[in-house]
This record gives structure tokens, sequence and C-alpha cells, in this order.
């Protein structure tokens, strides 16, 4: 069956037939030289208030969504850390970093491809990193991508060796290396917690910059929510069990493919759910412990929050707000028991859709009055916190992959150009479009002109698999192993996704190898969980598919 609509556009690009990435136009900038703030958090879907969520609390991340233009759909390239990264810190696809793993870097894989904090450095700005801003370890050369993107080495907090030890004080009294680990902060190893520092340290170097005469882009990322759940206890407080419901769609839907189901093979390595014996691949996990999970997942989103919070009151104070550019995002969403999954590794939109937002100072809202701040810390515990009015939205369908080129032109610096294909020769280029147009109205929804038609709007993932039904390697699966490859296609009407023979020496897909398929409409379907992949085979609903 050939993929509907646009998606030939895509696969051609995969395949290395000619296609050029529409160019987005520049507009004038009057924020020369303003700094810039990125935020990103590790496996936060968008559970926040301002996405609509009424059981998470997040008021600080609420409060910047109020003086930002947030995006309500964003998606990642590819729904694992290093992929995800890699992809759009390089503004190019995992097809053309050549990274589907965490083994392999693409300046000696790939291409020797700039990274959007190299881009801000090689035009006069102090580059910083503080966290997870890449993942660590081969994909980023062991160095963060030092000495290409960084002013100076990066900081990693010294309690992060700590995550994934036995630090989690079980009902028995010993510590555990569990899946839900609320700790007593005091207890832990150094008295502390990984994001924590990371807050502190950001904070400290933004103190020092105060006074630079150099323009600074700093990154920091966060490690919260992504598993072990391990946070301060009194974030569970926030949650009781008895308000948290099962996902609504807690079953593996009949229609999904095999080799579109991930088996969440790491939470079950976790000690806590060891000791469930569930069985593989499917489970299914108890539903008191399901309950249990997105308890602790709300609660470290909530925690990770008043960690964003500290920082961005630290910016007010520090006099900083109406100088610097916030971009705040996420490397991809987590599921939690929908479709029967625990975790990222798939194509569902709950593992690509992320929060996407970027507060620019007199743009996005205006300035403060003399002595105001925008960004008061928040306390989550507090129940008389004012109401936070929705800022400015968006609903077009925009990828992780433009945050190069906006964050570029929001800056004031040259758009990189649209990459030629294929692009492995060309150091700095973007193939993911600029996202300026959206900031060219203060009413994003009077103004004809910006929108356009909103069926071009289109975002691309992937995901590799080593077979067709669940091993215990299908979520990530190393290169070699890659047998098979998910494209996916997200437009405002429905997600088409086929699985299709992938040659791993070669990164080549062959379209012809068809595995299995998915499609899904939005508006009757947004959960994802029928699939008339099918039944649309035969002629019945592929038609309306096609421009």
């Amino acid at each position: 069956m050939p993929p509907p609509g646009r998606l030939l556009l895509w696969f051609s690009l995969v395949l290395g037939s000619c296609a050029v990435l529409r160019s987005a136009a520049q507009i004038n900038s009057t924020t020369d030289n303003l700094n810039v703030l990125l935020i990103i958090l590790d496996d936060l879907r968008p559970s926040l208030g301002c996405y609509g969520d009424k059981l998470v609390k997040s008021p600080n991340i609420d409060q910047l969504a109020s003086h930002s233009l947030l995006f309500q759909n964003a998606f990642a390239q590819q729904a694992v850390c290093a992929p995800s990264r890699v992809s759009f810190l390089t503004g190019r696809r995992p097809d053309t970093t050549h990274l589907y793993d965490f083994n392999s870097y693409w300046r000696v894989h790939a291409g020797n491809f700039s990274t959007i904090p190299q881009y801000f450095k090689e035009n006069g700005y102090v580059t910083m990193a503080v966290g997870k801003v890449f993942h660590p370890g081969i994909s980023s050369n062991h160095s963060d991508d030092s000495p290409y993107s960084w002013s100076f080495p990066p900081y990693h907090p010294s309690s992060e060796k700590y995550e994934n030890t036995k630090t989690c004080r079980g009902q028995d009294g010993e510590l555990h290396a569990n899946l839900i680990c609320p700790v007593d902060v005091e207890d832990v190893p150094e008295g502390t917690l990984p994001d924590k520092q990371s807050t502190e340290q950001a904070i400290h170097l933004l103190e020092k910059m105060k006074s630079s005469a150099s323009p600074f882009f700093l990154a920091v990322g966060y490690h919260k929510p992504h598993i072990p759940f391990r946070y301060p206890k009194e974030f569970q407080k926030l949650y009781p069990l008895e308000n948290i419901t099962l996902a609504p769609d807690p079953k593996v839907p009949d229609g999904l493919p095999a080799v579109a189901y991930n088996p969440w093979m790491d939470i079950r390595q976790r000690e806590d759910v060891q000791a469930l014996n569930i069985s593989v691949p499917y489970g299914p996990i108890p539903v008191d412990f399901q309950r249990k999970i997105r308890q602790s997942y709300f609660a470290s989103v909530s925690y990770v929050d008043t960690q964003v919070g500290h920082l961005l009151s630290a910016l007010d104070d520090l006099q900083l707000t109406n100088s610097t550019i916030i971009a705040f995002t996420s490397d991809h969403g987590w599921a939690l028991g929908e479709h029967g999954e625990w975790a990222k590794y798939s194509n569902f939109d709950v593992t690509t859709r992320v929060p996407l937002m970027f507060y620019v100072p007199g743009r996005t809202t205006s300035f403060p009055e003399a002595g105001k701040m925008l960004f008061p810390y928040l306390d989550p515990f507090d129940s008389a916190s004012p109401l936070i009015e929705p800022g400015r939205q968006t609903t077009d369908i925009v990828e992780l992959v433009s945050l190069f080129p906006t964050l570029a032109g929001l800056a004031g610096l040259h758009i990189p150009p649209p990459c030629p294909v294929p692009s492995f020769h060309v150091e700095l280029c973007r193939e993911g479009e600029s996202l300026l147009k959206h900031f060219r109205s203060h009413d994003l929804e009077e103004d004809p002109e910006l929108h356009g038609n909103p069926r071009e709007s289109v975002a691309y993932s992937q995901y590799p698999r080593p077979a067709d039904s669940p091993q215990w390697n299908s979520d990530k699966p190393s290169l070699k192993d890659i047998k098979i490859m998910g494209y996916s296609i997200r437009t405002i009407d429905y997600r088409y996704t086929v699985w299709v023979g992938f040659d791993p020496n070669e990164f080549l897909a062959n379209f012809s190898d068809i595995h299995a398929g998915e499609l899904y409409f939005v508006d009757s379907d947004p959960l994802q969980d029928h699939n008339i992949y099918n039944y649309s085979q035969h002629g019945e609903i592929l038609p309306s598919l096609m421009p």
C-alpha cells in the first residue's frame, strides 16, 4: 500500500531522493544580544496545568507558559533520550545523525554537524551547560560535545551517580534500587538530589553572567521525571492514591501490530517491579501498582516544577528577565499505562508529544512594570496560589527539530539555511522549519496568513525494532540489531505509521518491505487505540487521506 499524502515527501528524503525543505522567512529582530536560557526536562509528557491537566500541580511552569508562546502540538523525532537530544540540538533528523541508539558520536559516524550552543558560541555567546543536556556517554563523545558546544566544561551534579543505586527505603527498612523512590533528602548520599544541585549551579552561573559584557546561552537539563522516580517524599502528599486514576486505555489494543509494542524492559529491572513477577512482554502491572507509578510520576513533575520555579525566580532577582529568551521543552514523553505500556520507545502521541514554549521579552508578553516580577516562585503546596491565566498558544503541528532555527532567529542571529539532500558534508544547516512566523502577531487567531492551511503542518517521528515481535531488546536495540524502522507522520487529522525493513549497515529503509502499519484518526480516536490500517488497505479510508 503506498503511504498516504505527504508521507511520500519524507520517505523520499529518507531514501536520499531529491527534496528540499521549505525555507521559513526571517523576521526583522529587535532582540539582538538577548541571552538564552534553554530548559530541558527528561521524559516529560505534557502533563502540566498549562496543557490542560487538572490533576498535576505545576504552577511555576504554568506561570512561564502564561508569559510565553506555547505550542500545543510539538513532537520529538525519536522517543528515546540520546537520539532525540542529538536530533534537536543539531537540527537534524535521526536518519541524518545516524543515531538510533546510544552508541555513536555523530561527528565521527555521520557528519561534523554544528549544534545550537556551538552556533551561539561562534556568534559571541558564552555557552554553558548544567545537568543533562546532551545524553552522557558515547553519543556526546563522553564530553557533552566539548569543546565544540561549550565555552567551558559542562557541570554534572555529584549526586547523579546515586540515581540508580540502592537509596530507596523499602517497607522492610532496607535500601533498594526501586522504581518508586520517594526519599528523605537528608538521608540520601550527600544530602541532596541532582536536580537541586543543577538549580544551585545554574543560579550561580547566572550571578556570574549578570555583569558580563557578553551575552550568554545557558542550557539546564533536569533529570526528572525520568525513572527512577526518586524525589523528596513530601511531594507524594500532593497526589493521594485515592485521587489517582488509571490510564483511560490501559490495555494493549487488539489491532496493535506486535512490532509497534514495547515491553518496557527498563522498569522491569527495578527491585519493586521485579517483586511483582509480571509476565513478559505484555504484563499487565497490578492495578494498585499502576496507581503508584502514576502518583510518583506526577510527584516527580511537581518536584522538578519547584526547581524550574527557583531558577526563574533567580533570573528575576538578578534583573535578567527583560534580556533573556527562555525556551522550555522535553526530549520526549512517557507512557503511563496507555496501550499497556510504561515507557517511551514508541511512535504514539503519548511518547512523541512534548511541551514546548518560548518566552521572548517584549514579544510574547509585555515588559513588566518597574519592581514587578514576572516569575515569582510559586509553592505547589500553597492552596491559595493565584489563578494563572493561559498565555498565547498555537495548535499547529511542530517538531523539536525546529528548535535550532527558532532560537537562532529569536536571538537575532542568521537562521541556518535548509539542508540539501544529502547533507552529511554540510556543517551548518537545518532540517526543521523556523517557527518565527508564530511570533509575528499578538493575536494568533485573527492572523489568517499566519496559519495558512493547518493540514500542511506535519511532524515526523521514527522508532527502530530488532524483530517483528517484542523481545528483550525491542525497547533500545543497538544499531547492528535493527531490522525494522517504524516511520510515523502526524498531521492535524491522523497519525500514520509504517514499519519497514531497515539495513543498519547502509542506514537504508526499504519501503517495499512493509512489515506492519498503523492508522489512527485524531478526531474519532485521539488516544490511538483503534488501528484501521488494514481496513484502509481495501481502499475505503485511503482516498480521504490523499491531498
